[in-house]
């Protein structure tokens, strides 16, 4: 072995031997482990909000329902034996009935699913207000077709109206809602509501 070579040797023995390579924490099982664990409780309780909102809002469409319902009933009973017209006054009582009857299994599908035994006191403040001035702002108007002569025309284009925005509080409930029994109370009374638009958006004073 000459000299050249014997360097060469012992030159290769002491250089550092490469270390074993050690990762990132990135590429650690433990890491991605934990964050999928963490990831999962993240959707789990954004779902968990999201189905809670859900929730308080079919539960306070159905108490806005409960309180539409609840003060057009009482306009119709006020209003109806004013009425001139035979037809109206008939449908009119018709709608009456379906207010009457939506009320009644709104009010029993209220008391067993929120657990409460007067399903009217139950309503919030904010509807219940909201409900009154709609009331009163109605009332009013028909108050004054009244003593002007003129409450069969109007009578009809307001319940008409109110007619409509039921069927719209009713489909969206019913959109909002899984229940299957208060999808049936919701599509009986919205089906009633229909005919009746019919009844009311065509009525004229000339026959």
């Amino acid at each position: 072995m000459d000299g050249q070579e014997y360097l060469d040797r012992i030159s290769a023995k002491n250089q550092p031997r490469p270390k074993k390579f050690q990762g990132t924490i990135f590429s650690s099982r433990f890491f991605w482990v934990g964050a999928i664990g963490i990831a999962a409780f993240i959707i789990i309780a954004i779902l968990g909000v999201v189905l809670r909102g859900a929730g308080g809002k079919g539960k306070d469409k159905c108490f806005e329902l409960l309180a539409h319902l609840g003060y057009t009933s009482e306009i119709v009973s006020e209003y109806q034996p004013s009425v001139k017209s035979s037809d109206l006054r008939s449908s009119s009582a018709s709608f009456y009935g379906v207010l009457s009857n939506t009320n009644a299994e709104l009010t029993n599908y209220i008391t067993e699913k929120y657990k409460t035994k007067d399903a009217t006191k139950a309503i919030s403040k904010k509807i219940s207000d909201q409900a009154q001035l709609e009331k009163d702002a109605l009332d009013e108007e028909l108050f004054e077709a009244k003593i002007n002569g003129i409450l069969d025309r109007v009578y009809a284009n307001k319940i008409t109206y109110e007619i409509s925005m039921l069927m719209t509080q009713e489909d969206d409930l019913y959109n909002t809602t899984k229940d299957e029994s208060l999808k049936a109370v919701l599509t009986k009374s919205y089906d009633s509501l229909k005919n009746l638009y019919d009844k009311f958006d065509g009525f004229s004073e000339v026959k």
